[in-house]
Order: C-alpha cells, then structure tokens, then sequence
C-alpha cells in the first residue's frame, strides 16, 4: 500500500470535515429576536409585571444594592439625539441610558446603506449603557431625568460635546449626569455630579444573549465567536464569562480590585467601562430576566461627589485598544490557534500599511509564508518528483503482487529504500498549511479591519464570499493542476479520489470569504511554480 498517499487522503478528508462543519455553521439562520417579541421580555423584569427575584453573580458586597431590573421606554419619556463624527445616539430621559447607538463609519451587516448599530432599543437586540448611585433616593437607571438641551452636534471646529442631565434626590439635592463626546474617538465621558461623598456610582451593560452578527456563529471546528462580558485586571488577566454560566450563577472572574476593567463583546465590536487607574471598584454580572443580563462595576463617589469613567464602544481595532486599556485588545477572538493567527495578522498590518490594501496585503503575506516554508517545500517537492519518476516501476510492482498484500508493501518499501525517497515526505506542505489556514480563517472573521475590507474589481469584502465566484473556480483549476503534478497513485480508486478532491473543496470554497480563497489560489499557484520546476529538474536528471 502507498502509505504517503493513504496518509495525504486522511490529511485532506479531515480538512474537508472541517470546512464542511464550518460552512454548515455559516449557513444557519441568523438569530435575531424582533423587537414584538424582546420588549415584553423586558417588561417583565422592568417591573411593569411582577418579576421574580434574581440572584447575582460576585454580589457579596455593594452590587447586591444595584436595581436589578431594565429600563425601557415608557409613554411620557423622552430622548434627545446626538450626533458626532462616530456616532448617532439616542440618549433617553428614563435612567439617563444610552439606548442606541450607531456607528457612522461601520455599515450594517445586511443593508449598507445604513450605519451599524451597537446600542440598541428591541429593533433586533436589547443592549444599553446604564448608569445610576447606589443609595435611598438616590436617581438610578430608572429614575426620569431632566435634559439641559434637547437634540445637539458636533460643530465644525468642535472638539468635544457635552450633554448634561439633571435629577433630584430624595432629599431635594440637584444631582448631574454628564456624557462627553470627543472628535475622533470612540471613548464617551461619564460622570456624576453632587452625589453624597462615601456613596457609590455603579456603571453597566444589559444585554439580551443573542450574538450580534450571523458571521459570529460560523467559525472553524464547532468553536464560535465569543459572544458575552468579560473581566480584566492585572492579577487574574483576561476572563471571559458564558451567559450561560451567569443563568446558573456559576460564573468566575475577579469581583474585586483596584484596576481593569469591564466589557461586553461581541463580533467585531467591543463596550467596556474603563475605571481610573487606583480605584477600588466591583464587578458583578446577574440575570434580570428572559434571555436578559446586566453586568457592570461599582466605584465609590469622590470626596468632591464626583464619580466618572470612560466607556469604549466602537470596534476591536487591535492597534487602538492596547492603547486606551492594558489587555483591552485580548477582546479580539483568534480562537485556539491565537499563537499563530495574532503573528499573522501583525504581518498583514505592516504589509497594509505599505500597500494600503488589505488583498495585497493577503498576497504579501502569502508570498512570505511561502518564502519561510522554501526549504521545507522544495524538499516535499522533490520527493515528489521522484515518486512521480518511480510511479511506472510502482505500478509494475501492483501488477507483479497485486494478490499478495504483505509482499507487495514489502517490495514497495524496498523500492523506496533503494532509491531514496521518503514516502511520506510530500505530506509535509499541506501539514504546514492546515494551521495555517485556520489561523487566517479567524483572522479574516474575527478582525474588523477584514469587515467590508475591498480588495479590487468586484471583492467589495474580503471577510465574505465571492459574489460572483471567480475566485473559488480560479482556486479550483490551480488545485487541479497541482493534482496532475503530483504522481499519480497504483490504485485506480485513489487516483479518482485525489481527482475529485478539487471539485469536492471547490464547493466547499464557494462560502468561505473571498480574503480566505485569495491565499489559498495565490499559495497554489506558487506552489505549481515551484513543483513544476523541482519535477522538471528531477525528471530531467533521470533522464541522463
């Protein structure tokens, strides 16, 4: 038996197992639940019916005082718009929330005539920033509060916007709410004003469970996008927490510090709460009603009655977030294989930064990897060849101990050892390339630079199929004619197997994104160059 291509079969086959599994996975129907059927959910745990009483997760201290139920919209309350050169908000009376926000410079994932929305009030998710004081008659995220303006803008020249709210206490003290808006950044000011000094200010994310994006759910091996808050500080780094874990208030993560922060991930986009440095805060995460959660950190109130953060909400652009948090950019979702996705997506932003594309770039980083793995390849290549050349003794051997399996593979290996070739050596390349290529299938979905990313002519979007799929069919012929280099196998069976490989991954490319088929044809066509002319030579040096 030709054990190097019985091993080369298995290497493929487990290749389309995973390709197949991961474009069953893109194909599923997109999760999202019309607002007719999430504001009664919410209503139920806003109080408007009797909502049951509800457990939290890291409440041993003061975040079992925070209100556990949503704030909605409710007839008589009102909301200004902001709009800035990032966003367009909708900042509601009831609680001073943010209750949706979109991002002018993301399209939508479905329609791209309009901007992408983040914050959102039931029109597909509920999700809100929500921010109150913990205390008897303290405003919160329920309280109705007194906007000093209605709808503003950021101005030609203007640098910042502030929007100011106003609310009374229980015992008549004015009390203020503050969100500022800068040029050119993602990061939103939050502050309190006139608080008690010893009191405390809780600032929080509610969530419904849904991913945002149907691309979330489609990745590689049954390993989804993470979808769900998470918890950083500089002892116990980077926690990420299942929605499903807060339901059965089994959820782990740091509850107290006096560093890090807190933040609500999801498909190419990130929330968090970013705290002061030196400040002693608390995390806690809860569930408040049906498919419904809030998690957020409690600060104490200044001295001055002051409490304030800043809240990131825009997109996991690695290069910035390392920036603006320590581990903020862990966010990002490599999957397992992050060792090798994180390098490979640092080579494709300097590749980018030089062609200012992100195709060429992919092209760029193709030709790298290719120059890397030379040696490695040319060394397959050449056992290759020299299988190529000893196919006809092969085939001669079959027909000799067709009948006499065990004599067969003796005479076979024999062959080998007498002329020097390894079996299994052109196994190697495609080995090489297995990780490699899951590594860019999460770089490409899990990285918002890929989104809506052109390359030129009609790839409007790397991190998607080919519209029209040219790319797939190109693919296709450049593995085919691989597949002609290679020696062909003594057994009829295999041979037609390793022929029809090209159609089966063919149609298994079709779905996969553009950014993912462009490596993948540039890396065959090179590698056709190459065992093209280690072939030509070692046949040629039979030949004299």
């Amino acid at each position: 038996m030709d054990n190097r291509r019985l091993i080369l079969l298995l290497v493929f086959s487990f290749s389309l197992i995973m390709l197949w599994d991961a474009w069953q996975r893109q194909s599923l129907p997109k999760s999202a639940a019309p607002a007719a059927t999430a504001v009664p959910s919410v209503a139920a745990s806003a109080g408007i019916v009797p909502a049951p009483t509800l457990p939290v997760t890291g409440g041993n201290g003061v975040s079992a005082a925070v209100p556990a139920t949503a704030s909605i919209a409710v007839p008589g309350v009102a909301s200004v718009k902001i709009k800035t050169d990032l966003y367009v908000a909708d900042i509601s009376s009831q609680g001073g929330d943010i209750t949706r926000l979109e991002l002018v410079r993301h399209p939508d994932t479905e329609d791209k005539s309009k901007h992408f929305v983040l914050f959102d009030n039931g029109e597909k998710h509920i999700y809100q920033a929500q921010s109150g004081l913990i205390g008897e008659g303290l405003p919160n995220h329920k309280t109705l509060w007194n906007f000093a303006s209605g709808d503003q803008a950021l101005k030609d020249g203007e640098q910042q916007l502030e929007v100011r709210l106003e609310a009374s206490a229980a015992n008549g003290v004015k009390l203020a709410k503050t969100f500022v808006f800068h040029r050119g950044s993602y990061q939103i000011d939050v502050r309190h004003e006139g608080a008690t000094p010893g009191s405390h200010a809780y600032y929080q994310f509610t969530r419904d469970g849904k991913p945002a994006e149907g691309q979330g759910s489609s990745m590689m091996m049954g390993v989804t996008t993470f979808t769900g808050p998470a918890v950083f500080t500089e002892v116990d780094k980077y926690q990420k927490v299942e929605f499903a874990d807060i339901l059965k208030t089994k959820a782990k993560f740091a509850q107290k510090a006096d560093n890090g922060w807190l933040a609500m991930v999801q498909h190419y986009f990130v929330t968090a709460w970013l705290p002061p440095a030196g400040t002693a805060r608390e995390f806690y995460m809860r569930k408040i009603g049906e498919d419904l959660y809030s998690t957020g950190v409690i600060l104490p109130v200044a001295a001055d009655g002051k409490s304030s953060v800043s809240l990131y909400a825009g997109p996991q652009e690695q290069d910035k977030l390392e920036k603006i948090a320590p581990g903020l950019d862990l966010v990002v979702d490599y999957g397992w294989l992050t060792v090798i996705a994180a390098p490979l997506f640092w080579v494709l932003g300097a590749i980018h930064k030089l062609v200012g594309n992100w195709g060429w770039a992919i092209i760029g980083l193709t030709l790298l990897l290719k120059l890397a793995f030379f040696p490695l390849s040319a060394a397959s290549y050449k056992s290759m060849a020299k299988m190529r050349v000893l196919t006809p003794k092969l085939v001669k051997l079959k027909e000799a101990y067709g009948d006499d399996k065990q004599r067969l593979n003796q005479e076979m290996m024999a062959l080998y050892k007498k002329e020097k070739v390894n079996p299994l050596g052109g196994c190697l390349p495609v080995l090489v390339q297995i990780p490699v290529f899951i590594a860019l299938y999460w770089v490409l979905l899990g990285t918002v630079e890929m989104r809506n990313a052109p390359w030129l002519g009609w790839i409007t979007d790397l991190s998607v199929k080919d519209p029209f799929y040219v790319l797939p069919l190109i693919m296709g012929a450049t593995m085919f004619i691989q597949t002609k280099l290679n020696p062909t196998p003594p057994d009829p069976i295999q041979a037609k197997v390793m022929l029809f490989m090209p159609i089966m991954f063919t149609g298994m490319f079709l779905f996969f994104p553009a950014g993912l088929v462009l490596y993948w044809t540039v890396n065959n066509m090179l590698s056709i160059a190459q065992q093209w002319q280690i072939t030509r030579l070692v046949e040629a040096g039979e030949k004299k």
